[in-house]
């Protein structure tokens, strides 16, 4: 069944808007005149330690990496990296992966043609230089990385329009007629902890709709994947797909509520078991068009097509939607920090920031009157 496009309504859902509380907000990085821009982050094993990396300029340029060892309330002056990183020409992005001993990696990777990998055994301290995967590339590799059921297995996400993954090389992004062939999104496994990676296949596609960079989450029970998409053509909300079967077959895309649509979902549970999602609004009609925005509700509220229960604005972007591909972390204590880029300075290059809430302290808001959309 073809899917027709929206139906162009607002989302019904409370806005807590946290864009003034200063108190929230850290500063990781800011360089006057210089675009700093698309993060990932990973929390380490100690619950307390977070890797982000991001590239100096926008979706390509050198990569940045800095280290918070106190959960995201401080952050290090940019740290050592090989000499290949000056070299990455798309957002980086970066993956703890274990391997059937038990043994940690780290990797970051760096898309278009070829996708390369570089990798530490340090938590993050030394790495390796970047150096391909095989012989096929992609776009915003790996968007993202999930743990399959057996040990050391690991199944990645990324998408492509025809420019990259045979081998082109591209790098012109409005491409002349012709040259783009439709978005596809793409899986590749790994088998022994992220060290080496199988063929790419495709897993999405859509005959309308163009969608791109899934964001996975496992249901509660660890027993359904859920790949959140962003729909490129804006003529659709974002979509999502399902897999019952650990990513080998995917159900017909559908799409999400106007409360769910954007670009680049980062889908983490928090202890009391509901999902926060942060990405960047593209709703039509939003009041937080291209501003940093989480979504708060269950897993059940994905796959039955429910609104939520909340939506948060965590920072303003004053420039387009040029804001938000972010990377969330979430403490023991339930404390979730999610670090992005944006233009939260008129006037000023984009720059990068992490907001720190909790839904305990966010929940006690719901009997005032919250704004809506």
């Amino acid at each position: 069944m073809v899917e027709k496009s929206i139906s162009l309504r607002r989302s019904s859902l409370p806005l807590f808007d946290l864009d003034q509380e200063f108190e929230r907000q850290v500063i990781v990085d800011r360089e006057e005149g210089q675009y700093l821009g698309h993060v990932t982050q990973v929390l380490l094993h100690d619950q307390k330690t977070i890797l982000a990396v991001y590239p100096k300029g926008h979706g390509r340029g050198p990569i940045v990496l800095k280290r918070s060892t106190d959960g995201g309330q401080s952050w290090s002056e940019r740290l050592p990296v090989p000499a290949s990183w000056s070299t990455s020409r798309e957002c980086p992005t970066i993956y703890e992966m274990i391997d059937a001993a038990g043994k940690r990696r780290l990797g970051v990777f760096s898309g278009l043609y070829p996708i390369r990998l570089a990798i530490s055994e340090d938590e993050g301290l030394t790495w390796s230089e970047l150096e391909r995967i095989g012989d096929f590339g992609g776009i915003v590799a790996m968007s993202d990385v999930v743990a399959l059921p057996e040990p050391g297995h690991y199944l990645a996400f990324f998408h492509d329009d025809g420019r990259f993954i045979q081998g082109g090389d591209n790098l012109h992004w409005g491409s002349p007629a012709g040259e783009n062939d439709g978005m596809r999104v793409y899986a590749v496994k790994s088998e022994d902890g992220g060290l080496t990676w199988g063929k790419p296949r495709v897993i999405i596609e859509h005959p309308q709709a163009m969608l791109c960079e899934a964001g996975a989450v496992w249901s509660p029970d660890g027993r359904q994947l859920a790949l959140l998409l962003r729909e490129n053509s804006r003529a659709f909300n974002s979509m999502v797909s399902f897999s019952d079967d650990w990513g080998q077959s995917w159900t017909e895309p559908r799409q999400l509520p106007s409360s769910l649509t954007g670009d680049r979902h980062t889908a983490r549970y928090v202890p009391d078991g509901r999902l926060v999602i942060a990405f960047r609004d593209m709703a039509k009609f939003s009041a937080t068009k291209g501003d940093f925005v989480v979504w708060v509700g269950t897993y059940d509220d994905l796959r039955q097509g429910r609104e939520g229960q909340y939506r948060l604005r965590l920072k303003t972007n004053y420039k387009g939607d040029d804001s938000t591909y972010p990377g969330v972390s979430v403490l023991p204590d339930g404390t979730v920090v999610a670090t992005t880029y944006g233009h939260w300075t008129e006037g000023e290059e984009p720059y990068i920031i992490s907001v720190r809430f909790s839904l305990n302290e966010i929940d006690s808001r719901l009997g005032t009157d919250p704004r809506s959309i």
